[in-house]
């Protein structure tokens, strides 16, 4: 009776690690596709839009580092390094 037990917790466990995997597949590349949006509107000098993108990019990459989808440093990374893209553009523009 116990060999059943662990076949099915475990058989449980696989289920919810489907799960959990697809849903981090999905938000990861939500994420993905923010940064790809926002760096596009970076190289194109389209300021306006990457301004507007960077408050929503901004809260993406947080609920990412929340989540533990993301670490809280490569969060921080992220976040720097589109600041300082958006600065640059500025400044040249």
């Amino acid at each position: 009776m116990a060999t059943k037990k662990k076949v099915s917790s475990a058989v449980k466990a696989y289920r919810q690690n489907v799960k959990r995997r697809d849903h981090n597949r999905q938000l990861r590349s939500r994420l993905r596709s923010a940064l790809k949006s926002i760096r596009t509107a970076i190289d194109t000098s389209d300021l306006v839009a990457a301004k507007a993108a960077l408050d929503a990019t901004f809260s993406l990459v947080d609920k990412m580092a929340n989540k533990g989808i993301i670490h809280r440093n490569a969060a921080g990374r992220y976040k720097s390094r589109l600041v300082k893209r958006v600065a640059n553009k500025g400044k040249a523009a």
